[in-house]
């Protein structure tokens, strides 16, 4: 057996580690933005009537946050870091201002619980993808079809109201985001090697790997807190 191996894996294995622990960084960053401008918000009787008094700037704030996480998907390799790094905080921020919303819905209580509750199954999930020897890669196809159907059916029951669909798309959207957490880790564990060597790939690499954490993390969150939140 060749000895000349087990250096380059380990190599390999540091930036993997050091690309992930910068990700990580990102995400928790885009996380800190996000419950800032929450509890901002919140605590604004003025800037809560602006954002929630008017389905016009309600829907306006969903569409624009939608086109950034899209622009920044599909223009990652055209774009600066920089631009790439503002475009992800400006999406938390907006991110911010309508999930202010859970704060006049749950007791604040009930909101850190589940806090914590998503951060431990986030934290496990995240820690299983990064150390699996498992090829996760079938999970992709599976869990992104399940996404779209949750999506779907959360917009069909918009209309028809229905308690039992509402339980469905929550429940379910716990099973995707928990699989969808450990499948981006180790699709992020891959991207370190692609772009090593290069500071600026590298460093839009963690931006949109943080992003998809991030989006992981908030999706899962808000499923837990529609069963174990307490309302106000």
């Amino acid at each position: 057996m060749d000895d000349r191996i087990y250096p380059r894996r380990e190599q390999a294995a540091v930036i993997q580690t050091n690309f992930v622990a910068r990700v990580y960084n990102w995400m928790g960053l885009g996380l800190a933005t996000t419950a800032v401008v929450a509890l901002m918000t919140a605590s604004s009787p003025a800037l809560l009537n602006f954002i929630f008094g008017s389905q016009l700037v309600f829907f306006g704030l969903i569409i624009a946050e939608l086109g950034l996480v899209m622009a920044l998907s599909a223009a990652i390799g055209r774009l600066q870091a920089t631009t790439a790094a503002l475009m992800f905080f400006i999406y938390s921020a907006l991110n911010g201002l309508t999930l202010s919303a859970i704060f006049i819905a749950y007791t604040s209580a009930s909101i850190a619980n589940t806090f914590f509750v998503t951060a431990g199954t986030f934290g496990a999930m995240s820690l299983y993808g990064y150390v699996t020897k498992r090829d996760l890669t079938s999970w992709g196809s599976f869990l992104f079809m399940g996404l779209i159907g949750i999506v779907i059916a959360s917009l069909v029951n918009i209309f028809l109201r229905s308690e039992m669909i509402y339980w469905l798309v929550t429940y379910a959207g716990v099973i995707i985001f928990v699989g969808l957490t450990a499948y981006d880790t180790q699709q992020i564990k891959a991207m370190a090697l692609q772009g090593f060597g290069d500071e600026e790939s590298e460093r839009k690499g963690a931006v949109i790997g943080a992003l998809r954490l991030y989006l992981d993390f908030v999706n899962l969150f808000l499923m837990l807190l529609n069963i174990f939140g307490r309302r106000r």
